[in-house]
């Protein structure tokens, strides 16, 4: 079982995922969700899409602004990747997506190496919110799922014109690169690196 249980608790927020690598594409994400619809319906597209199960309870300083749940989700969400992931032992390692939406076309690229690095380009979003989401929050839970799971993480805006369109189709493609590059390859039967470990 590919599997993972993270928690994170601040004085900002209080966060718990679990993750199952080889899942259903099922998300739970409790009573009231993370208190901002418009990530949830993400969250929910992105264990859809990558056939994750998903279980988050997300409490955090929504008074404030939606940055440190949203961060620190990220951060949790991408240990627990990390962590379910394991010693990579006969994983394909690599996984990359091209999702169309509409106008948006995004292509997501990944690198489970264990080194972190995130690069986000093509596409400056047009409003401040999506629903009630800030959009200034998508790279910004990208780049701490990348740094807390360890892995490249590259997305290419190819095109697009409305937000909601683009970070949705930034979630699954996101989801569809990593279901590719966590699943298991039959020829392999040790680490895919030439270094023996990743």
């Amino acid at each position: 079982m590919r599997n993972a249980e993270i928690a994170r608790k601040t004085g900002e927020t209080d966060i718990r995922i679990q993750l199952e690598l080889d899942g259903r594409g099922t998300a739970r994400l409790g009573e009231r969700g993370t208190g901002i619809g418009f990530f949830d319906h993400m969250l929910h597209a992105f264990a859809r899409h990558g056939l994750f199960d998903l279980t988050v309870e997300a409490a955090g300083d929504l008074e404030v602004d939606g940055h440190h749940l949203v961060e620190d989700t990220g951060i949790v969400l991408g240990e627990a990747i990390r962590q379910a992931v394991g010693d990579k032992a006969g994983i394909r390692r690599f996984g990359y997506f091209v999702l169309p939406m509409d106008e948006a076309l995004v292509l997501c690229a990944v690198d489970l190496c264990g080194r972190p690095y995130f690069v986000m380009e093509g596409y400056d979003f047009r409003s401040p919110m999506a629903g009630g989401f800030d959009t200034q929050l998508v790279k910004e839970f990208f780049y701490s799922i990348s740094y807390a799971g360890a892995m490249n993480l590259h997305f290419r805006i190819l095109s697009g014109e409305n937000d909601h369109h683009v970070i949705e189709a930034m979630f699954k493609a996101f989801a569809k690169a990593l279901d590719l590059a966590t699943q298991k390859d039959p020829r392999y039967d040790d680490v895919p690196s030439t270094k023996g470990s990743l």
